[in-house]
């Protein structure tokens, strides 16, 4: 029997719902007005929801709807990573495959990514990029089945953030068909990890914490990537 929604739940539900709706509209403006009032502005219009509806949605302006965009398309990268068997991959595996989901995600408005990132990389947008870029590492390590909060959820998700940050700037310069040379960029980044003397022990140690069945990857010799 489905749980009644509280009312407080609904008008998040609602909300949430309308700044996805103005968020998709504005993405559609970027590439041509950049990420700018006038982006939002033209959102208001070609959304027909009437003006200040924009303001209304994101109080904080663009870096307001900045953050938005990161956890919108972090909830995409979640409903991709449901249709997969993700507990018949290795935790490598798992990684590759919440990396490339965030990324494909965001393909269909890959101009618009672009001017974000831009104006994310401006100096005092700089803490904000990082926190999103981080909570989507850590999404990203949830999803594969970490659930660590000692010293391995620092330690995972700071070794995932440069290949998910980097990964993410390849792709924009990439014009490789279905992105492949993103995916092997990906692929190798991941492999120099692998490489960092000692990470592996100690990922080994936190795999003993992974609810099952993850703990058979370990009993099956998978690493900790």
């Amino acid at each position: 029997m489905a749980t009644k929604k509280s009312v407080h739940e609904k008008a998040a539900e609602d909300t949430q719902a309308l700044r996805d709706q103005i968020l998709l509209e504005a993405l559609l403006h970027v590439p041509f007005d950049g990420w700018s009032k006038r982006a939002m502005a033209a959102a208001e219009v070609s959304s027909g929801l009437g003006e200040g509806v924009a303001y209304r949605a994101f109080p904080g302006g663009l870096s307001d709807m900045a953050i938005h965009a990161s956890d919108y398309f972090d909830r995409q990268m979640l409903a991709r990573l449901e249709d997969l068997d993700l507990e018949d991959m290795k935790v490598r595996e798992r990684i590759i495959a919440g990396v490339r989901a965030r990324i494909e995600s965001c393909m269909p408005h890959k101009e618009a990514m672009r001017r974000i990132l831009g104006y994310m990389a401006l100096p005092g947008n700089k803490p904000q990029a990082a926190k999103n870029a981080w909570a989507t590492c850590n999404k990203i390590w949830y999803a594969a089945g970490d659930n660590a909060t000692d010293f391995n959820y620092y330690t995972k998700r700071g070794l995932l953030f440069p290949v998910y940050t980097t990964t993410v700037l390849y792709w924009l310069s990439d014009d490789s068909e279905g992105a492949e040379a993103t995916w092997g960029y990906l692929d190798r980044r991941i492999g120099d990890v692998m490489k960092i003397p000692g990470y592996q022990a100690r990922a080994m140690k936190a795999f003993e914490k992974l609810p099952n069945p993850l703990r058979m990857l370990k009993r099956r010799g998978a690493s900790a990537f």
